[in-house]
């Protein structure tokens, strides 16, 4: 076991007894101030091509840890083979009331509300272009304000700030806790959002890549929408999926269960899964699929990436299992490659794409 692992393990339950956003600032309070090794060298089989961008694993951090750009590079530092932060809004806004972050423990499941809080784009731009120069894939996850009375604009406005400063974009259009965002997901809205966003993106940073963040909630008839939308508008990648706003029978806790918010953690596994490969199979290799939602183990990153994912996400898991689930899920990765007799960890993805379907 590393030193991160034993030490995340012990430094687990004293989070765990904290309220939950707490223990959130808490971690990110610790990745500041702690004296992080640099990671070692991935294994040449975990390498991963995708949106123009040379990955050294496949697995990220999804946005909603890193909320204001604070801890990018040490987050690196922890193993992932990439980081995405935010979501980030236009103007600073404070988000919902407290309490708005649940644990459900029992199922290793959190409920959060926070309704994109944010420092703003101006100050996280400063924080991301203060790291120019520096190793590791960044992306950033933007978002409109609640207030917003031109959302549209508020993409093209955030990609304006922070393209030239990241690694890629990741559009928003699916966070369950702001008011009418996920209407962006229908095609005509969706379409105008893309619209700007390119437009933006080409006038500060050509070529720069950009994804798009879809809820796991959706009907098929939804998801074709989106995905026909985003293969006509030549976008570099869409990432499934988001939080979940069902509240599954199977759930343990169920009195935490009745609290409003986006639901993330293994219950939405499945469904998330299910989403990737429906998606897959409406993309036809266009672009590539970032995997995200309920990841909890080796295990669960394969299954992601056999079902289409070409990369994976994951957060809520680290809230239970510590930061070194991270080189857990690296080695587990390894293991089924040596396995297979596999070269790259791109020889799994869509391997058992059939075995999931959206029923």
């Amino acid at each position: 076991m590393s030193l991160l692992s034993l030490a995340s393990r012990l430094a687990r339950p004293v989070l765990l007894a904290t309220d939950p956003e707490t223990g959130h600032n808490l971690a990110v309070a610790a990745l500041k101030t702690l004296p992080l090794p640099a990671c070692g060298t991935d294994d040449r089989r975990l390498a991963v091509s995708a949106f123009g961008l040379s990955f050294p694993n496949p697995v990220g951090l999804a946005a909603g840890f890193d909320k204001h750009a604070e801890v990018p590079d040490p987050a690196l530092r922890l193993g992932f083979g990439f980081v995405e932060v935010g979501g980030v809004t236009p103007k600073p806004q404070v988000g919902n009331p407290k309490p708005r972050v649940f644990r459900l423990v029992p199922d290793e499941a959190i409920i959060n509300r926070y309704g994109l809080n944010s420092d703003g784009v101006d100050v996280v731009a400063r924080r991301l272009a203060a790291r120019t120069g520096k190793p590791g894939i960044v992306g950033i996850n933007i978002g409109p304000n609640k207030d917003s009375t031109d959302r549209v604009a508020d993409y093209g406005l955030l990609i304006e700030k922070l393209g030239p400063h990241v690694s890629y974009l990741s559009v928003n259009v699916s966070s369950p806790n702001t008011p009418g965002l996920r209407d962006l997901q229908q095609a005509s809205f969706l379409d105008d959002v893309l619209a700007r966003s390119i437009e933006a993106r080409d006038a500060v940073a050509p070529g720069k890549p950009i994804l798009v963040k879809i809820a796991p909630d959706l009907s098929l008839e939804g998801l074709d929408d989106m995905v026909s939308v985003c293969r006509r508008r030549r976008v570099d990648g869409m990432i499934v999926s988001n939080t979940t706003i069902a509240r599954p029978e199977t759930l343990a806790d169920q009195a935490t269960a009745r609290e409003t918010g986006g639901l993330s953690g293994r219950p939405l596994f499945r469904r998330s899964t299910e989403m990737l490969a429906e998606t897959w199979r409406r993309v036809e290799g266009q672009f590539p699929l970032v995997g995200v939602g309920g990841i909890a183990s080796p295990e669960d990153a394969i299954a992601k990436i056999a079902a289409g994912a070409t990369l994976v996400q994951l957060y809520s898991a680290l809230v239970f299992r510590g930061f070194g689930l991270v080189e857990e899920i690296k080695q587990g990765l390894v293991h089924r490659l040596m396995r297979e007799r596999m070269a790259s960890v791109t020889d799994l993805v869509g391997t058992a794409n059939a075995d999931w379907r959206l029923t």
